[in-house]
């Protein structure tokens, strides 16, 4: 016999519930015929005026609450059509936010302040940790997306293939997407300004004096290590400096292979007096060998990352990033996705926040040459 966790202590407290963790539970999300309210309420423990006010978003009810009872219309299938008979204009007052690493601290950090800007619309943020999902093999997750308890989808960071977009696209459901700059899209996009940013950071080092600058790129699919490396190639270009495609190393924006770059660029025999990461776990990952290799930051070399990730002020020397607005970002994409779903005027395509520098501990004038 199956029994769901209980999740309602740190996901209630936040206000948002994940359906990756129902679905690990064995928690279907498919639709049953003939399941009630009286069930729903039944199954979550609750009086069923509770369970209806829980679904409706009338009256008052306790976060805990409302996330119990949500969990168990999901898990006996009481799902879109089934609850839109019992909502008021058909309208759940339910927001999915569609990430692929909960582990990460970034994205983390985006869920962070959805949830507080979709509860202060009086709504939920559902959680979908999607991982590998975002492609057409896995057409059924995709239509439970589609089709789910929520009025509105905002997609963070996804990592999706250009069928699976494409379908996106085609929906009827109200989608926005968060840093997403791979390709032009008909979708609304929140984007920070990648390109800007690392154009800035880049002609950081250029004015230390810094010629001979790395750059360790992230993988590609969601456009913005791309946007990042673009920003490096033209501040060298607005320099004069030749590009040396040697410098720039392919990382995967985990810690490891910011050090596995890192290696490669010492055993350079001119070897860079800079480092750019394309995000702040590869410059701590950088950090960590050009440490142990006996180099001292930022006196001998100068390193960069991006995003301001909490590993940027842990390290020392503490690593000088660019920070992205998260939120406005979250704020104006959940403000984009109620446009969308109310059918309201006002409504942009593309948002573009500038990106903050901080500049820290870890970058200095080049040494002198030997």
């Amino acid at each position: 016999m199956n029994h769901c966790p209980d999740l309602h202590g740190l996901m209630a407290r936040m206000g948002v519930i994940s359906f990756s963790f129902l679905q690990a539970c064995g928690c279907s999300m498919k639709k049953s015929t003939g399941v009630t309210l009286i069930e729903v309420a039944k199954k979550a423990g609750v009086a069923r005026m509770t369970a209806s006010r829980a679904l409706s978003g009338d009256g008052y009810i306790t976060e805990e609450t409302k996330a119990k009872v949500l969990a168990a219309a999901a898990e006996l299938g009481y799902t879109p059509n089934a609850l839109a008979r019992a909502m008021k204009g058909g309208r759940t007052n339910v927001i999915g936010a569609v990430v692929n690493d909960l582990a990460s601290t970034v994205i983390n950090a985006y869920v962070t302040e959805l949830s507080a800007e979709v509860r202060r619309h009086h709504m939920d943020l559902f959680i979908y940790n999607a991982v590998d999902d975002f492609s057409l093999a896995n057409g059924q997750r995709l239509d439970q997306l589609l089709n789910g308890l929520w009025d509105g989808l905002i997609y963070v960071m996804p990592r999706m293939s250009d069928e699976y977009l494409a379908m996106l696209e085609q929906s009827s459901r109200p989608v926005v997407l968060i840093n997403y700059c791979k390709q032009v899209t008909g979708l609304p996009v929140i984007n920070g300004d990648n390109f800007n940013g690392a154009r800035d950071a880049t002609h950081h080092l250029i004015d230390l004096g810094h010629r001979r600058i790395a750059f360790i790129r992230g993988f590609g699919y969601t456009g913005q290590s791309e946007e990042r490396e673009r920003g490096y190639r033209a501040a060298l270009d607005d320099a004069g400096i030749v590009f040396d495609p040697e410098l720039v190393q392919q990382g995967d924006f985990s810690l490891l292979s910011g050090a596995e770059a890192t290696e490669r660029l010492l055993g350079m025999a001119n070897r860079p007096t800079a480092i750019f990461a394309a995000n702040d776990e590869m410059a701590a990952g950088s950090m960590q060998v050009l440490q142990a290799a006996g180099l001292t930051l930022p006196q001998q070399v100068s390193l960069i990352g991006f995003d301001d990730a909490p590993i940027a002020s842990f390290v020392q020397p503490k690593i000088t990033t660019l920070r992205h607005p998260i939120g406005a970002m979250a704020k104006a994409a959940v403000q984009e996705l109620l446009l969308r779903i109310n059918n309201e005027p006002g409504r942009r395509q593309r948002v573009e926040f500038p990106s903050e520098f901080l500049v820290r501990e870890s970058t200095a004038a080049a040494p002198p040459h030997p």
